[in-house]
């Protein structure tokens, strides 16, 4: 994957729960972390007391934050909407020229920020809540 614009990485959320996919407009910086839990499972025969992890065993998870401002009334409420209701819906994150990643997350977190002579900013965190899956683009 070659060089990218940094506002092609679209973060869209399933606001009825149909399979029907908007874009959370107005964000300016988005991030997508994949972590995996390890499982140690080294003993007093491992070669040369190295650690030895048991594949696969770990939990995985996906975050992602995203800072921005929302630029109309219908994106704002559809993401307050699901974390006041701590709903679960389907995410998907387009990346250019690598893929679409989708699946369940919980909106764990929404700020609110603004400055005297500036605009409302806000900032908002997702935590995976099932299976990802991944489209090659």
């Amino acid at each position: 994957m070659g060089a990218q614009k940094g506002k092609d990485l679209l973060l869209k959320v399933d606001t009825t729960g149909g399979g029907s996919f908007s874009t959370v407009v107005g964000l300016r910086t988005r991030t997508i972390a994949f972590n995996a839990a390890t499982v140690e499972i080294t003993d007093s025969e491992s070669a040369g007391r190295w650690r030895e992890l048991l594949a696969g065993a770990g939990v995985r998870r996906a975050s992602i934050t995203g800072t921005g401002i929302f630029k109309d009334a219908a994106s704002d409420a559809a993401v307050r909407d699901i974390f006041f209701a701590g709903d679960i819906r389907d995410w998907q994150v387009i990346v250019p020229d690598f893929g679409t990643i989708e699946a369940p997350f919980q909106v764990t977190a929404l700020e609110y920020a603004g400055e005297h002579a500036g605009e409302v900013t806000y900032s908002m965190a997702l935590e995976s809540a099932g299976a990802l899956s991944f489209s090659a683009a």
